[in-house]
């Protein structure tokens, strides 16, 4: 674990760096090396791992906090303990203290701290095709996470046997202490050493978890991503974080989604643009076109005299709403193009069109110069 890189390069940001500014260099970097993206590449899966990683912990205002403070060991008590991550915390030391500051917030209200405790949450990053966001869709969400221990049902106790409850603190977790100074007694609390703020004492631990109660896993999440999700926004999955202390709820799972760029398609809020080129015959003339929309194609007739830049609506053909109701409209933007590579016929035939047109369409110069010259 010494060689762990710092999360805000593996960020590309530095020390301080806002909250908007990790949001954005997450979603650029999610994207790039998401496995969807890069399919059988083992460096990119490390890489998109170590991004989630950091987000994690960066996007967390307690844990950032205790990272910009201590490093990687105010946020995994694992590190530099020889084991590799959390290692399911089997066959390495640890103290049960750092154990449950790091995954319960470390901080209590008043008295004792013994007793259940929530779990914390995870935060995890998924892209989404447009058409995904659109219609949602269910999504396996890969990540690792704290759980009870099987073997001991997560009571940190060997089979068979149960934990006593501590006589240093009565159970209560915490010990009071009080020193005499210039300006009075001052009383002070702190978790007790004895049974490290747990209130009890496992004297035989269970041999899978050594007592914490606690492994590490990397589990697939099934999350269900509602239509109409937008780029950036978040969903939460609840009781899918980590798992709770001492009988405590488990946390909740937060999602947070990219959209990757449609081939054709752009989206603005509710509705969907796209455009269209047209020949200029069409857009004189008027066409029946086969216009692309997330349902399939469709016709729809374009009036004679369109010009380039003309807007038409598709209603109903837009992104679902998140609050429910209509769907929003699609947006067609006509692009008239100017043909190139015309052979010297088709070149005569647009001059004397110009020139019949007495400054219509082409404008009539060809025409107005004829007329000049007689």
């Amino acid at each position: 674990m010494a060689d762990k890189r710092d999360y805000y390069e593996v960020l590309g940001l530095r020390k301080g760096a806002s909250d908007d500014d990790i949001k954005k260099s997450f979603r650029k970097l999610a994207k790039q090396y998401h496995p969807d993206v890069n399919p059988g590449d083992k460096d990119a899966e490390a890489r998109f791992k170590e991004i989630n990683e950091a987000y994690e912990i960066l996007s967390d205002s307690d844990k950032k906090a205790r990272y910009d403070q201590f490093g990687h060991a105010g946020v995994d008590p694992s590190y530099g303990a020889g084991g590799g991550g959390f290692g399911g915390f089997g066959g390495v030391d640890f103290d049960l203290s750092d154990i449950f500051g790091s995954i319960f917030g470390g901080g209590r209200s008043s008295g004792s701290r013994a007793g259940p405790r929530r779990g914390g949450r995870i935060q995890a990053g998924l892209t989404l095709t447009f058409e995904e966001a659109a219609f949602g869709c269910e999504k396996d969400v890969g990540v690792s996470r704290i759980e009870k221990c099987d073997e001991c049902g997560g009571d940190g106790c060997k089979k068979g046997t149960t934990a006593e409850r501590c006589a240093n603190c009565n159970g209560s977790g915490v010990v009071t202490s009080q020193q005499r100074t210039p300006f009075g007694v001052m009383q002070s609390t702190a978790d007790c050493p004895k049974c490290q703020g747990r209130g009890k004492i496992i004297k035989q631990p269970c041999p899978k978890c050594r007592g914490a109660g606690l492994v590490r896993k990397n589990k697939k999440i099934k999350v269900n991503i509602p239509a109409g999700i937008d780029d950036g926004q978040t969903v939460s999955v609840r009781g899918q974080g980590h798992a709770g202390a001492d009988g405590g709820q488990a946390g909740d799972l937060y999602v947070t989604v990219s959209i990757l760029r449609h081939a054709q398609f752009e989206r603005e809020g509710d509705a969907v643009l796209i455009e269209i080129p047209i020949s200029i015959v069409q857009a004189a003339l008027g066409a029946e076109l086969e216009v692309p929309t997330l349902d399939g194609k469709v016709k729809y007739t374009v009036p004679e005299g369109t010009q380039t830049g003309s807007v038409f609506r598709l209603r109903g053909k837009g992104i679902p709403s998140l609050r429910g109701g209509a769907r929003g409209d699609q947006f067609v933007t006509v692009r008239v193009e100017t043909p190139t590579g015309l052979t010297s016929e088709q070149k005569e035939l647009l001059r004397r069109f110009d020139g019949a047109g007495g400054g219509g369409a082409f404008g009539g110069r060809e025409g107005k110069k004829r007329k000049r010259g007689k």
